[in-house]
């Protein structure tokens, strides 16, 4: 161990703190001077190793060798941009670097003075792979400097994204391996599931699962479209006389997919994460119930399907009668068209009670909003903990949340009329948003 005297005329190392520290290395003798070069200033920059290591370097300007400080031992480092930084018996390979304008200059000056290249790779600590690359490049075109990259050059043109985009448009159910393959037998180029993504995504066109909507049919869109230009010009008081009523059912072992959960990737078929259900639905119920601006009905249950007699004995005598009896004549019904609605007996029942219809076309669930509130309902009955498990629990739950449904958020549904003829008339009839 050298004395106190020694230790004070070494070398001292410098972590990346700032910090400096003595080198616990007996200093080499003066004969020895000439096999040290400089250590370069970039290996300051390295990244810092792992578990507190520290990479330390000498200030001096006379060796070329550092250190990597872990505690209390220290592991030799070289300054070949090639080596790695081992420590703990971990190898931290090391950042790579693009040289500077300045240190080009320097490896050109001295290969112009005719130094070799390994001597000039040994002095700054430069792979000679580098050294050679530069010189070349120097005698081909006389410039050093580091030329601008594009990175790696796209495999299509213009036109073959064109191709993409058109075919993509034209056939909209395509998926990315069927449009591959149509641009490769189209124009020879081949491409990855991940570049056509990256293509259309450019233009705006991303996979995303089609919406369910009704079937129209041409009459269909014509009826939806002279409904919605008659009643476009409707007031909110006139909305506010209508009572918009729907049947819909609710199964226990339905899955409307309503809910969603926390999973981490690869988990999917956990049993914690799956939904065990029948094929065929399961048991459930059949609900009847209408809305009206600043109230609405009671809701109606059974398991049977609603005939003729059913809605007129139950429907429209014990509950559409009430409200045509609060709100006078200018009271509106508003039901759809399915069989038991339009059965003698209820037409009957509505001319003696005077009750006004007010027609809907067919197919057009997005003109009524009770079919936002079946929805409002039927996530309320899934978010239940725990769930419904028979059908007796499945009907005390239907009436407790029909109940507890905001009466603001159903007028807010009922106040959107308006809107709701305007989207169908600037669709031509066809299916709107809502």
């Amino acid at each position: 161990m050298p004395d106190r005297s020694a230790l004070q005329a070494h070398p001292v190392l410098q972590d990346f703190s700032g910090k400096q520290y003595p080198s616990m290395r007996p200093m080499r003798n003066s004969l020895e001077g000439n096999y040290h070069t400089h250590l370069e200033e970039e290996y300051a920059n390295y990244r810092k190793p792992p578990d507190g290591a520290r990479i330390v370097c000498h200030n001096d300007g006379s060796v070329r060798e550092g250190y990597i400080r872990n505690g209390g031992k220290e592991v030799r480092l070289f300054t070949s941009a090639l080596k790695a930084f081992q420590c703990n018996n971990r190898i931290v390979m090391a950042q790579r670097k693009h040289l500077a304008d300045f240190l080009r200059g320097r490896i050109i000056g001295r290969l112009e003075c005719g130094r070799t290249q390994l001597e000039v790779s040994e002095e700054l600590g430069i792979a000679q792979s580098v050294i050679s690359r530069l010189w070349q490049r120097f005698q081909d075109d006389g410039n050093v400097s580091r030329c601008y990259s594009t990175g790696r050059p796209r495999v299509t043109t213009p036109n073959e994204d064109r191709y993409l985009a058109v075919t993509a448009k034209r056939n909209r159910r395509s998926t990315a391996s069927d449009l591959s393959r149509q641009l490769s037998s189209a124009t020879g180029t081949t491409v990855s599931r991940q570049t056509v993504y990256r293509r259309l995504g450019h233009i705006g066109l991303y996979a995303r699962r089609p919406v369910r909507c009704v079937p129209l049919t041409a009459t269909h869109c014509r009826l939806r479209l002279a409904w919605s230009r008659e009643h476009a010009l409707w007031t909110l008081q006139q909305w506010s006389c209508v009572m918009f009523s729907d049947e819909s059912r609710f199964s226990l072992q339905s899955d409307s997919r309503r809910t969603f959960i926390w999973r981490a990737p690869g988990t999917r078929y956990h049993q914690e994460n799956t939904i065990e259900r029948h094929c065929y639905g399961g048991a459930g119920w059949l609900v009847w119930g209408g809305i009206i601006l600043g109230s609405r009905t009671d809701l109606y249950v059974q398991s049977v399907t609603i005939t003729g007699h059913i809605y007129r004995d139950v429907i429209l005598e014990q509950h559409v009668r009430l409200f045509r009896g609060a709100m006078g004549a200018e009271f509106l019904f508003m039901d759809d068209n399915a069989r038991p609605h339009r059965a003698n007996i209820v037409d009957e029942c509505l001319q003696s009670e005077d009750i006004t219809r007010m027609d809907c076309p067919a197919y057009s669930p997005d003109l009524n909003p009770i079919e936002h509130v079946w929805d409002m309902l039927g996530r309320r009955i899934a978010a239940r903990q725990p769930p419904p498990t028979c059908l007796p629990e499945l009907r005390r739950a239907l009436l407790d949340e029909w109940c507890n449904i905001p009466q603001d958020q159903i007028d807010n549904l009922i106040l959107s009329m308006p809107r709701r003829c305007k989207a169908c008339i600037a669709s031509s009839g066809r299916h709107t948003p809502y």
